[in-house]
């Protein structure tokens, strides 16, 4: 009964795999900058859920708890990569933060996954008509005839999901002011 089990196993993470695969090393290299330590995160993913696929729920839904692995594995890449920095690159990075320069990519890193964990959490409507406003720049009308529904329930569902986001990145309102002024000023 366990072969049979695990077989089955076995095809639910390999339809897992190559659907998400591509999506997830393209959201790694983000981090990462590199294909292959983007590849190299990715595949651990899957081998830590095969791992433990007697307790891991093939059935659900696993985009969201893809990605938060993925940018949690890139996060601790960077960060064992940055203990071999050497010293040279330690001053020259601390005299930028006491010039308050706004350049570490690591906190833009955070900021983005943190930003995506929460618009994943939102309800599926909210996160339509969140990502068709900010994402595709569409206007209420515009994704109310798209949705086909009203321009007061696409206000709606905008008002909820900005609700959840702003208590979702409460912590991060510092970083998400500074990323938004930066890059409204490029």
């Amino acid at each position: 009964m366990v072969a049979n089990n695990d077989t089955i196993l076995k095809q639910k993470l390999e339809a897992l795999f190559h659907e998400h695969f591509t999506p997830l090393v393209y959201f790694a290299q983000k981090y990462l900058g590199d294909l292959d330590s983007s590849k190299e995160v990715v595949h651990n993913v899957f081998v830590k859920i095969w791992e433990n696929r007697n307790e891991f729920e093939f059935d659900k839904p696993a985009k969201s708890y893809l990605f938060t692995s993925v940018y949690n594995r890139s996060m601790n890449a960077i960060r064992d990569k940055k203990k071999f920095v050497n010293s040279e690159d330690d001053e020259v990075h601390a005299a930028t933060l006491e010039r308050g320069e706004f350049t570490d990519s690591m906190e833009v890193s955070e900021l983005e996954g943190k930003i995506n964990s929460a618009i994943q959490k939102l309800p599926q409507k909210c996160k339509e008509v969140f990502e068709l406003s900010r994402f595709e720049g569409k206007k209420y009308a515009e994704i109310a005839e798209h949705l086909n529904i009203s321009v007061k329930t696409v206000e709606a569902q905008m008002s909820k999901a900005l609700k959840v986001l702003k208590v979702e990145l409460k912590d991060y309102i510092y970083l998400l002011i500074l990323f938004l002024l930066k890059n409204t000023n490029m």
